[in-house]
């Protein structure tokens, strides 16, 4: 039974509701075999995911590379991505069914992501419309988290305070931005960080499986 303080969840987008992981490093490889540089394997770049794509490609590049052959890589990672950011992702096992159950208990739910807005939105109406309608990324307005802005306009968006939310996701990076937004956070494993990651950045709730959340709220 989930608690009747508990009005809304909100849900980080990579690493929490989608599984991203094959398609970025396909991507990041594919721009540093271009460059003749290093491949790295799924586990260094999975510890380099949860500040967005240029910290992800800053660290997936040698650490003397040039600013200027670095933007070059960049440029070549994002184009690459563009056009296959979706061959392998999908949302983890168990997600779906995890929102439909919150749905039916009338928790209002919101994505809130460090990719640009139109994407965010894109990816939302995409993969989870039926049950998620409100999507917010960096934007003018909005700044990256773990600036709360993104929480906030979203909380004001469902008229539901911080006290009465939840914030769900799977790095320091969520954390901190759940701790800048005044809101619970419960941090997930089967994303960009485990366990002990997440406890030593400070998570006090941790769950390892989709199915789990609605006993924890």
């Amino acid at each position: 039974m989930i608690s009747e303080k508990v009005k809304a969840v909100l849900f980080d987008l990579d690493g929490t509701l989608l599984d991203t992981l094959e398609d970025l490093s396909t991507s990041v490889n594919h721009a540093l075999a271009a460059y003749g540089l290093p491949l790295r394997n799924k586990s260094e770049i999975r510890s380099f995911l949860g500040n967005g794509i240029r910290h992800l490609m800053k660290c997936a590049v040698p650490s003397d590379t040039d600013d200027s052959l670095f933007e070059n890589i960049f440029f070549c990672f994002r184009s690459y991505y563009i056009l296959h950011c979706l061959d392998q992702t999908r949302p983890y096992k168990g997600i779906m069914t995890l929102l439909k159950t919150l749905q039916e208990e009338n928790i209002k739910m919101a994505v809130i992501s460090n990719k640009l807005h139109p994407a965010v939105v894109e990816l939302n109406e995409r993969f989870f419309k039926e049950y998620i309608t409100l999507a917010v990324g960096e934007s003018d307005t909005i700044h990256r988290k773990p600036d709360p802005s993104a929480v906030l306009a979203a909380l004001r968006e469902l008229q539901v305070s911080p006290l009465e939310a939840v914030y769900v996701g799977d790095s320091e990076v969520d954390i901190e931005t759940a701790r800048n937004a005044g809101t619970r956070c419960i941090a997930v494993t089967w994303g960009f960080r485990n366990e002990p990651e997440l406890m030593a950045a400070g998570a006090t709730e941790v769950i390892n499986r989709p199915e789990e959340l609605p006993e924890k709220l």
